[in-house]
């Protein structure tokens, strides 16, 4: 492919210095990306791997993406006609060239995510960005969810998809292709009901129940009229996609029949999309929403700067996280003095290991000491901070750097979304903290 990476003398351009002292360059400037592109390897290899991007120019795709939080097909389009994404990501296209894959920055994520480990790169930047950070003895912590982007889940949506993609996307569809007659079952009449329960404004709990209980019976029944199928034509073959959706289906209908015969027990690892078997539900307890989808992460916050601690689509109480994000701390910041959570990080336990390190909290006292006027003053700041600071940028993340609703279809692709996203967070705050520190810091 005829392309060609930045070369030294692009440097004395026009565009170089009007991109050097935009906002967008001064974010440039602010990430380490020799250090970033030895955590790929050498050479794209493995099939599918993109050949238009070194090693920095991936990595610069993947905060274009959180940045300017638009689509993977309008990045694409505007990394065509502006030059100062080009530079961003070291790639200066020919006039009469352009980039006609949109699906490039897609297969860039996927390669990001099967050849890095987010905590090496998170190791990265932070030792990068240490030296523009202050205040670096208090540390702030508290959990959030990420949300996936998958349509609210119940039972009946879940029955109906697996039964219509069982009959319409691979029963009917064999019968066709290998001739035969379709098996008889109850499928297009169930689907006249389904559409009917669909049109209610309201749907009660018992016609609910009666449609689950049906949907149960055909999906059921299907899965067996599909293996017999498979069974007796050794030529038709399932791609691996199909055969994990299909262990997915089987999983959703054994998890169903068990919530039916056993309504008043728990059910753990319950699936809630078949595209995303691995999303869970994690109860958050808010007002307006009770229950979210998607990944749960406990982040540390440092000088304003976001780190992340844990990462997982399964539900953790975060509280029991606290000596390791403790020592976590001190092996990347060295000193903490003080230390601001949430009540829910306040046992026993947490308690007394803070005290054996002299940690002072926004914990409030237990027993029948009194703190001081200047205790009280620390432990009200250091909770407002907490509240405000740290809080705040959870709602920065989601609103302004795509991280809302996470579209990535698989669970390593949506770790890197969520990592890039709360990354390019942090690389704007450092920039403009780099840009307004006086020369002689600059300089140092």
């Amino acid at each position: 492919m005829d392309t060609e990476l930045f070369q030294p003398e692009d440097y004395l351009t026009p565009k170089w210095y009007l991109f050097k002292n935009s906002n967008l360059g001064k974010i440039h400037d602010s990430i380490p990306w020799d250090q970033l592109a030895d955590c790929l390897p050498e050479e794209n290899i493995g099939p599918g791997a993109p050949r238009w991007f070194s090693a920095q120019g991936m990595f610069g795709l993947m905060f274009l993406k959180s940045y300017l939080n638009i689509s993977d097909e309008k990045l694409i389009e505007r990394f065509n006609t502006d030059w100062s994404l080009q530079l961003f990501c070291n790639k200066l296209l020919k006039d009469c060239q352009r980039i006609k894959d949109k699906a490039i920055i897609s297969r860039i994520r996927t390669y990001v995510a099967t050849h890095t480990d987010w905590q090496q790169l998170q190791d990265v930047l932070i030792n990068h960005w240490k030296r523009d950070m202050n205040n670096t003895h208090v540390l702030l912590m508290d959990a959030t969810c990420y949300e996936s982007y998958i349509r609210f889940p119940t039972d009946v949506k879940l029955l109906w998809e697996s039964c219509h993609w069982i009959f319409e996307k691979q029963l009917y569809r064999w019968c066709k292709i290998v001739g035969m007659k379709r098996p008889r079952s109850k499928y297009l009449d169930q689907k006249r009901r389904q559409l009917d329960f669909d049109r209610r404004r309201r749907k009660p709990y018992q016609l609910a129940m009666k449609r689950k209980k049906s949907l149960i019976y055909l999906l059921e029944k299907g899965i067996d009229q599909l293996q017999e199928v498979l069974d007796s034509h050794p030529l038709i073959e399932l791609k691996q996609s199909e055969r994990a959706y299909l262990r997915t289906i089987r999983k959703v209908l054994e998890q169903q029949q068990f919530l039916l015969t056993h309504p008043a027990k728990e059910l753990k690892d319950r699936i809630v999309s078949l595209p995303k078997p691995y999303v869970r539900p994690i109860v958050r307890g808010k007002e307006t929403k009770r229950v979210e989808f998607g990944m749960k992460a406990h982040i540390l916050q440092v000088d304003g700067i976001c780190i992340f601690d844990h990462l997982s689509f399964n539900a953790f109480n975060e509280s029991t996280r606290l000596k390791i994000s403790t020592l976590k701390h001190r092996q990347a910041f060295r000193d903490l003095y003080q230390l601001g959570a949430d009540r829910i990080y306040a046992t026993n336990a947490n308690r007394k290991y803070l005290t054996g390190k002299k940690i002072f909290t926004c914990f409030p006292r237990k027993g029948h000491q009194v703190d001081t006027k200047a205790e009280k003053q620390l432990r009200s700041a250091i909770a407002s901070q907490r509240a405000t600071v740290l809080e705040g940028s959870f709602g920065t993340h989601k609103i302004s750097y795509g991280l809302g609703k996470v579209k990535a279809k698989s669970m390593k692709n949506e770790i890197v979304w969520v990592f890039f996203g709360v990354m390019t967070a942090n690389a704007v705050k450092i920039s403009k903290r780099t840009a307004q520190a006086p020369p002689l810091l600059k300089a140092a």
